[in-house]
Formats: C-alpha cells, structure tokens, sequence
C-alpha cells in the first residue's frame, strides 16, 4: 500500500476541525478507517467510478449524527473496531440492523469514555453481534453467519392448528349442543341449533301453548258477551220495572228470547277440541237468514216438532219464510217425509229426460194440483189464472219447441250460442229460475252439464227437475249463488230477472253472475222484461257498471197485451273478458 492510501486521520481531523468533521468525505472517511483506496481489481478508484459510500456505515452515521464531531474519538473507534468500516463485504448491510448500530453509537456519544481499554474493544464486539452480528469480523477476516431465523413452515403451522381449532368449536356448537344465552324467563333455555327432533318439540310445544292462548282469549270474550248480555238483561229488567221501552236487540237481534229447537238451531255451538286453526275461533255459528229474525213467530211454529220423530207437513210453511228472505231455513232433528203410496223408481236417462214422473214419486198436499195431469192441464186450459211457470211441465207443447230456433230477434237457440264460442269449452252451467229443466234438458243433449235453480211455487218444480235426471237446486235471486269464483262456463237466466227485482238486488246479482263465470264464459240474459223508459235510463247502465262485454245484444217490444203498455224485452249474450 503506497503512501498516499495511509490514513492521516489527525492532519484532515486538524484540518477539518470540530465542525466540520461531520462534513469529511467519502474517501477521508476510508482514510479515516483505514482502507486502501483500490478497487476490487486492485487499481485505483476513479473518482467517477465509485460508487457512493454506503449510508449505512456506522462512522457516517456517528459523524453526522452530531453537531460537534470528535475525530479522535472516531479514528478510536475505527481503530476498535475495523470490521465496521470495512469494504469488503459484497453483501449491503440490513437497514434495520444500521438503524439500530447508529442508536446505539448516538447513545454512547454522550457518554465521553476513553477508548484505551480492550475491555471497551470487547465490549463494542460484544453488541454488534447482539444487534445481528453484521459487518463483525472473525479471526479470518470474514463475518461470522448471521443467527438462523425461524422456518415460515412454523408460522404455517400455528395458522393451521388455529383452524382446526375454530372448526373443531364450531362442529361442538352446531352437533345439538345448546348454546346458552340470556332469554326471558318465558323462553325456552336452549335453542338446538342442529337437532332437527328437538326443533319439531319446540315448535309443537310453542304451537301448542299458543293454540292454549287462543283458547283462553275465545274463553275471555265469550264470558265479555254473557257478561255484556247479563249487563243488558238487567238494564232491560230495570228498564221494565220503570216503565221504559224495552231495548232492542236483548237476545240477539230477536224480539222475543228463543226457546227450545229454535234456540239449539240458532245459537253458537263450542267445538269438543277447543279453538280451531282453520275456523280462527272455539265456535261454531249456524248458517241462518238474517232475515229469520224479523219472522219470529213463523220460525218458532216451523221449529215445533217432536226431535227424532217425522217432521211436519209444513212445505207451505218453509216456502213461505223463503221466499221472506229466511234463507237459508235452520236445520231440524227429524225425519222428512215420504210420498203417499208405493215409491216408484225414476226411468233411465236418456228416456228421462222427456218422461212426465209417476205421481207416487211426490207428496201433493202442500200444492193446488194433486197429480202431473192437472200440471199439463193447467198449461192447455185458457185463462187458467196467475200460476207460475203453467205451461212448464207440458213436455209435448210449447216447451219442447223451446230454444231449438233462432228467429233472429230475442229468441236465441241453444246451438247458435253454443257456435259463438269455441267447440267444447262449454261444459258446465246453470240456469238460474230454470222451472222444470227444460234447458239443463236440452243442454244434456249436448253434453253440457246444467245446475237449475227453482223454487215449489204450488207445484213440484224441484222433483220434477230431478226425475228428470238432471240436478235442482232451491235458490232465490237474493242469496249468493253457492259456487266458487270463476269454475262456470255458461249461465243462463229466463223471467228469473226482470223489473219486478230492485235494482240494487239485480246488481248484485249480475256482479256475483260475473263472479263465478270463469275468464271468457258466458252470461246468457233470455227475455229480460222491462218497460221502455226503464231500459236506457236504468238497467243498460246497470249492466255496463258490471263489466260484461257484449256479444249480441237484442231488444224487442212485448205486444202481446198491447203496443200502448211500452213493455219490452232484452236478449243478451255477454262474456266475462278474458283479462
């Protein structure tokens, strides 16, 4: 090593002073740790062709670390400790272990101790292999190898262990274990998160419990009722000893109290099980006309019998508190009666159809006629008198030409009406005032099934419908008809509606006729009767609030009791739309 690569670190120290020993550079500090000024290769560094000084040795560090350097100080330390400042090491210190050798240097500064002790060499070797053991020579010059850190399949290890552990508490908690939180004291204690068993027992059981509140809350309102109607006796009984009015509606909406059959056919009946889920109470009402009520005395002899024994004689009597609007009639514990005579059963279809019954097959006494021969007289005997339906039950007359022309005005036949729709959709109907069942007649013919309704006007409309084979029902315009919305394909009405039916009543009746027509089926109005005035001004409207859409529409006048009575009729074919 030549001359000018020895270290002068006292001249420049001299040189630089106190204050400016923080400013030495690069290549006095080599100087200063003595290192020769040659490259790896052995010649001399250029100045531009080295590199700049690495930032992370500890004797720039402490230097600048200052505001007043102490170059003795620092060519002492150099001296202790020369594998600090070394060059040769190819691998850049840790800017970590850097960070911490220059707090522990900046530390000492303060310090000011005297480097003339090897004790004080030691102790510097000493912490830097604490701090890592970077940049601390052994005895070939070479640094000693750093201490293994630990293998990342360690860190791995934990990670899964920790996983196993959660997914080993988690399968715990949702096997059936029950997890314990805080509920009200009304809860149940464990909720069973898996066990399916357990979660159907708490379900029955909390289904159970509130079909028992159920109960209890039917129990409570029905004791409110007999105690509001014990209340309202005896305010009525007071109202009576002062000389008041009596109130209405004391025994439930009826004037008198009702007793014996009539009161076990009119009052509520508790259900054996208690409250029931699908009824929503523990009760069962009768199905009984509102109207029942404003006919005490008639419904009190109509419910005078002998229970178990043969009922009364008394059609005249029900037809009566039905056609009052007592519909439907309270049911009655006794046995209907039978015909007078040998029963005789009825003919096989299709013969039926077409075949006046034997008389045996009815009981006659509540009607003017005794047999089906004064019927058809009746029809065939001029000015017979105001009968219903007189010419109905004359099979061979008038009533087997029925509905079999078109005559191009309001009588329409069944197989015109049957063509404006399309082949085999009409399946199923009703004729609502059908008298003996002429068209349910005609319509079987067809394979189109007819419900009639009708009522016992003094002849036996209904058993002569069904002798017929075909099905009748007792029905009035006021009560809904007894079928779901939208199942029916056809329904037809003749003399049934006209004007002698008010006109909120005949509205009604067209909107529950709208209800069960199904989307696309068909309202067949046949001989409405009305009066000129009316029918612009009342019932055209009434029929466009409903909604129908018209597919033939025809009005003719009646003339048969004179031009000069203004008496019309209307045919219809109106179809419910399709959306």
């Amino acid at each position: 090593m030549g001359e000018r690569n020895k270290p002068p670190f006292r001249e420049t120290a001299a040189k630089a002073g106190p204050r400016s020993a923080g400013r030495l550079s690069w290549r006095t500090r080599r100087q200063l740790a003595g290192e020769p000024q040659t490259n790896a290769r052995g010649r001399e560094d250029h100045p531009r062709q080295q590199s700049s000084p690495p930032k992370r040795w500890i004797a720039y560090v402490y230097v600048r670390g200052g505001k007043k350097g102490n170059p003795q100080r620092l060519a002492c330390e150099a001296k202790m400790s020369p594998g600090l400042f070394s060059s040769q090491s190819k691998r850049p210190r840790r800017r970590a272990e850097s960070h911490q050798l220059s707090r522990r240097y900046h530390d000492r500064r303060h310090q000011h101790r005297p480097c003339h002790s090897s004790q004080h060499h030691q102790q510097h070797i000493d912490e830097a292999a604490v701090m890592g053991g970077a940049g601390v020579p052994n005895g070939h010059g070479h640094r000693p190898p750093t201490a293994p850190r630990p293998a990342p399949r360690h860190a791995k290890l934990k990670i899964l262990l920790v996983v196993i552990a959660t997914n080993l508490v988690s399968v715990y908690l949702f096997s059936g274990a029950s997890l314990s939180v805080h509920l009200p004291a009304s809860a149940p204690r464990a909720i069973h998160l898996w066990d399916s068993s357990a979660l159907l027992r708490d379900l029955n059981a909390t289904r159970g419990a509130l079909a028992g509140a159920r109960a209890e809350l039917a129990a409570l309102r029905s004791q409110c009722n007999a105690s509001s109607l014990l209340l309202e006796s005896v305010l009525s009984a007071l109202g009576a000893a002062h000389g008041d009015a009596p109130v209405a509606g004391d025994f439930g909406g009826w004037p008198e109290e009702p007793r014996g059959e009539l009161k076990l056919a009119v009052e509520p009946h508790r259900l054996p099980l208690g409250y029931h889920a699908n009824l929503g109470t523990d009760e069962l009402f009768p199905g009984l006309g509102f109207a029942c009520r404003n006919f005490q005395d008639e419904l009190s002899r109509y419910m005078s019998y002998a229970p178990g024994g043969e009922c009364p004689d008394d059609d005249a009597l029900a037809l009566e508190l039905t056609l009052k609007g007592c519909e439907p009639l309270p049911r009655r514990r006794c046995r209907a009666r039978s015909p007078a005579g040998r029963y005789v059963e009825p003919s096989p279809l299709p013969g039926s159809l077409w075949a006046i019954p034997p008389d045996t097959t009815v009981r006659w006494t509540p009607y003017t006629c005794k047999n089906y021969t004064c019927l058809v007289r009746r029809a065939r005997a001029r000015g017979g008198g105001p009968y219903f339906c007189k010419d109905c039950f004359d099979l061979d007359g008038k009533e087997r030409r029925r509905w079999m022309t078109d005559n191009g005005g309001v009588g329409f036949s069944i197989d015109s009406v049957l063509r404006s729709r399309k082949p085999g959709t009409v399946r199923i109907g009703l004729d609502i005032g059908g008298g003996t069942g002429t068209f349910a007649a005609r319509m079987a013919e067809r394979n189109v099934t007819v419900v009639t309704t009708t009522m016992d006007m003094d002849a036996p409309f209904s058993r002569f419908v069904a002798s017929r084979g075909l099905l009748p029902m007792q029905l009035t315009v006021m009560q809904r008809l007894p079928f779901a919305e939208g199942v029916l394909d056809l329904v037809h009405s003749m003399n049934a509606l006209g004007n002698w039916v008010p006109d909120a009543v005949l509205e009604a009746a067209l909107f529950d006729i709208y209800r069960v027509l199904r989307p696309g089926g068909v309202f067949w109005l046949d001989h409405f009767f009305c009066l000129g005035p009316q029918l612009n001004a009342t019932y055209v409207p009434i029929f466009d609030r409903v909604g129908f859409r018209r597919l033939r529409w025809k009005a003719d006048r009646k003339l048969d009791l004179g031009a000069e009575r203004n008496e019309w009729y209307v045919s219809a074919l109106l179809e419910r739309p399709m959306t």
